[in-house]
C-alpha cells in the first residue's frame, strides 16, 4: 500500500449540545421553586432581564390561563413569556406622587433637649434598625432564642457532675463518639486506645455518663438503652431484665415464650410490653430540631363549571421575566469597543433564550400534566382502585415527545388535586395482567386492594398470602404469592401468624 497524501471529502452528522440547549434541558427537570432560584441568580448577573410585573401578574387579581383536560389546545405562539410580547414598560404619571409629602405635620415637641436653642432635635435612628432610648442596639436577631444541641447539653452536665480533669477528658471523648441515635459508637477499647487510659477508668466514666439526661443516652445497644430508661423509672426488676433478654420473642409476638422466660402471667407480659413500647430507643432525637418544609405544588388541578378537569401551573411559584429591550437599545448606542458590543449582545441573546426556555418549559409541563390527568381520570373520579397501569412511553406517544422529555418533566414535580398532593411520577405504575386475558391492573391499585382485604379481615379468620391470592384471582387479578408477600412487606404489614397474635390481643 502506497503511503501518499490524498484529498478526501466526507459527510457526517454530529449531535452537538449547545450551552443554550443544555440550559433548556436543565430547566425542564427543575421544580418551580428551583427554577425561581435559578432565575433570581440570572436577574442579578444579566442586566437585560427584568421581572414581569405586568397585567399577567397573579397578584393583580387576574385569573391564570386554564387548559381543560378534555379539550386540549396547542398553546399559541404569542404566550405571556414569548419573545413577540416583550415590550418595555414605562412609569405612570402617579409614580412621583409619593414624593409630594407635607413635612409641616411632623411632631417636633418633647424631643428637644433642655439645652436646645429653640430648634427641634429629632431622634436619629441608625441604619441597622434604630436604637432604643437606653442606647442599646435594636438587633432583633440577638433576641431570638436558639435551640441547644445535644453536645452542649451533655457538656454542661459533664462540667457539673465530673470534677476530675482526666475523667472530663474521657467523658468529652465519649460525647464526640455518640451517633445520631445517642448510642456510643465503638467500644471502650477505642477510647482507651485513643486516650491511653485504663479500661477501668473508661468504664467508671461511662457509668456516670449513662446517668445523664436524657435517659438512655450512651447506651451501646438497644437492650442497654431500654434498661437505662427503665432504671431511671425504677422499673428494672428481675422479671423486666429477663424480658429485655428476650426482646426477640417480643418482635415475634411470642407471648407464651415470654411468659415462660419471665415467669409471669399474660397480664403482666402485656403490661411490660406496653411499658417497653413507651420508651424511646433513640434518645438523641429529642434534640433534633428539623423544620418540616411543606411541598409546594408545581401544577394545580380543579374542576370547571362544566365538570371538566382544568390543569394550570401554580402562579405563586412560576417565575416571570422579560427582556428589557429599552435598556438594550439605550446601552447599544453607547458601546465604544468591540468587547463591549460582544458583551451586550451576548447578554441580550442569553436573556432572550432564557425567556424562550421558560415559556417552552411551561408549555411542556402543561402538556404532560394534562395527558396524565386524562389517562388517569378514573383515579381522580373514583379513587386509587381505578388507577390504571401507565408508563412513560404512553404519555410520550400521546403528546408526540420523547420518553426522556416526559421523564424530566415528571421529576421533582408535584400536582395538587382534589384527592391530595401527588408527585407526577406516582401515576406511573407497572401493570399486573388479568386472569383469562382480561384487562391489566395497576400495581398501586393491587397494593390498595391487598391492604383493604387485610384491614377488613376477621380476627378469627386471618387471611394468609395464599388466601389473598385466591381472592384476587377471583376478582380477575393474576398474581403470584411471592408478589403478594412483597407488596405486603413494602406496606409494613405483618405476616398472617403475627397478625393473628396481634389481633387476638396476646401482647
Amino acid at each position: 500500500m502506497a503511503m501518499t497524501p490524498r484529498l478526501d471529502l466526507r459527510q457526517s452528522q454530529n449531535l452537538v449540545m449547545t450551552p443554550q440547549l443544555q440550559q433548556a434541558i436543565k430547566l425542564l427537570q427543575l421544580s418551580n421553586m428551583e427554577v425561581a432560584s435559578f432565575v433570581e441568580a440570572e436577574l442579578e448577573q444579566n442586566p437585560m432581564l427584568e421581572r414581569d410585573e405586568g397585567q399577567n401578574d397573579p397578584l393583580r387579581g387576574e385569573e391564570p390561563r386554564e387548559d381543560p383536560v378534555d379539550k386540549p389546545e396547542r398553546p399559541s405562539e404569542g404566550g405571556g413569556d414569548s419573545l413577540d410580547q416583550l415590550q418595555p414598560t414605562g412609569m405612570t404619571e402617579d409614580a412621583t406622587s409619593p414624593l409630594d409629602a407635607d413635612y409641616s405635620n411632623q411632631y417636633d415637641g418633647d424631643i428637644a433637649g433642655p439645652g436646645a436653642s429653640g430648634e427641634s432635635q429629632y431622634w436619629q435612628g441608625t441604619s441597622g434598625g434604630g436604637r432604643g432610648f437606653d442606647g442599646g442596639d435594636g438587633d432583633l436577631e440577638a433576641t431570638l432564642s436558639s435551640d441547644i444541641s445535644l453536645r452542649d447539653h451533655l457538656m454542661d452536665q459533664l462540667a457539673l457532675d465530673i470534677h476530675d480533669t482526666q475523667d472530663r477528658i474521657i467523658g468529652a471523648a465519649m460525647i464526640d463518639m455518640l451517633d445520631d441515635s445517642g448510642w456510643l459508637s465503638g467500644g471502650l477499647e477505642q477510647v482507651t486506645e485513643m486516650l491511653g487510659c485504663e479500661i477501668a477508668d473508661a468504664e467508671r466514666v461511662l457509668e456516670q455518663l449513662q446517668r445523664f439526661d436524657p435517659a438512655g443516652i450512651f447506651a451501646r445497644d438497644l437492650k442497654e438503652c431500654l434498661a437505662l430508661q427503665l432504671r431511671e423509672k425504677d422499673r428494672l426488676d428481675p422479671a423486666m431484665q429477663r424480658f429485655l433478654d428476650n426482646l426477640h420473642l417480643l418482635a415475634a409476638r411470642d407471648g407464651k415464650g415470654l411468659m415462660k422466660a419471665c415467669g409471669v402471667d399474660a397480664e403482666d407480659i402485656a403490661d411490660m410490653a406496653a411499658e417497653i413500647r413507651a420508651l424511646n430507643p433513640k434518645p438523641a432525637t429529642l434534640f433534633e430540631h428539623f423544620v418540616s418544609q411543606p411541598v409546594t405544588p408545581d401544577v394545580l388541578m380543579r374542576r370547571s363549571e362544566d365538570n371538566q378537569w382544568l390543569v394550570e401551573l401554580n402562579p405563586e411559584t412560576l417565575p416571570r421575566v422579560l427582556v428589557n429591550e429599552s435598556y438594550f437599545a439605550t446601552v447599544s448606542k453607547d458601546v465604544k469597543t468591540k468587547q463591549e458590543n460582544e458583551y451586550v449582545n451576548e447578554r441580550f441573546q442569553s436573556a432572550n433564550w432564557l425567556v424562550k426556555s421558560l415559556h417552552q418549559r411551561a408549555t411542556t409541563i402543561i402538556k404532560v400534566s394534562s395527558e396524565i390527568v386524562r389517562q388517569q381520570q378514573g383515579f381522580f373520579d373514583h379513587g386509587v382502585g381505578f388507577l390504571r397501569p401507565l408508563v412513560l412511553r404512553d404519555i410520550a406517544e400521546a403528546i408526540e415527545m420523547h420518553e426522556s422529555t416526559v421523564s424530566r418533566v415528571t421529576s421533582n414535580k408535584y400536582i395538587s388535586t382534589p384527592r391530595g398532593l401527588f408527585e407526577l411520577k406516582y401515576f406511573f405504575t407497572s401493570s399486573i395482567s388479568g386472569t383469562g386475558g382480561g384487562e391489566a391492573h395497576s400495581a398501586e391499585s393491587v397494593r390498595h386492594r391487598i391492604k383493604a382485604l387485610i384491614d377488613a379481615e376477621d380476627p378469627a379468620k386471618i387471611l394468609s398470602d395464599d388466601r389473598i391470592v385466591e381472592i384476587l384471582r377471583e376478582e380477575g387479578i393474576d398474581i403470584a404469592r411471592r408478589t403478594v408477600a412483597k407488596y405486603r412487606e413494602s406496606m409494613k404489614i405483618a405476616s398472617s401468624v403475627q397478625r393473628r397474635r396481634q389481633k387476638r390481643g396476646s401482647l
